[in-house]
């Protein structure tokens, strides 16, 4: 659901906040200037040759580079993210943010220039540390139009508990 941060119960017992972003759709610009930004000089993503006689199946066509599609899921949630970890925060014991403390990612598809992609957003606690942190995921699931998960990649951040 767009807009609206949705509290619900997993299989888990645990509270998980959702919200899903507005979408934006991918151009080649943006592909060109994420590659030429971040120095991505590999033949998948700056020989057109290559790409159309080497790479098999759906990659014999410009696509985005996996940071780039990480980058663009968190960027379309970004105005929103606080919402999200204060729902979160009053759910749970979170007090002071402490940052991010690691990344896991999957890429499932390719994404295009011309895809529309959104994502979709669960923060829960994970754990709390040994040393009474809260360590939050915040699973991030980018879809094209299509609905189909092009990538899935968790946030994990971590929190002081909150002081009385």
């Amino acid at each position: 659901m767009v807009g609206k941060v949705e509290v619900v119960v997993n299989e888990e017992n645990k509270k998980v906040c959702r919200i899903t972003s507005h979408r934006r759709t991918l151009s080649e610009t943006d592909i060109v200037n994420f590659v030429n930004l971040v120095g991505l000089h590999e033949p998948p993503f700056i020989d057109m040759e290559f790409v159309q006689q080497t790479l098999p199946g759906l990659h014999n066509k410009r696509f985005a580079p996996a940071p780039l599609l990480i980058s663009l899921g968190m960027g379309l949630i970004a105005t929103r993210i606080m919402d999200v970890i204060n729902t979160l925060a009053q759910e749970e014991n979170l007090g002071a943010f402490h940052g991010m403390v690691g990344l896991e990612a999957v890429v499932k598809y390719p994404a295009f220039p011309g895809d529309t992609l959104q994502v979709e957003v669960e923060a829960y606690v994970d754990r709390v540390t040994s040393k009474g942190k809260y360590l939050v995921n915040l699973k991030h699931v980018v879809k094209n139009q299509d609905g189909i998960p092009v990538t899935i990649f968790t946030e994990k951040v971590m929190f002081e508990p909150k002081k009385d």
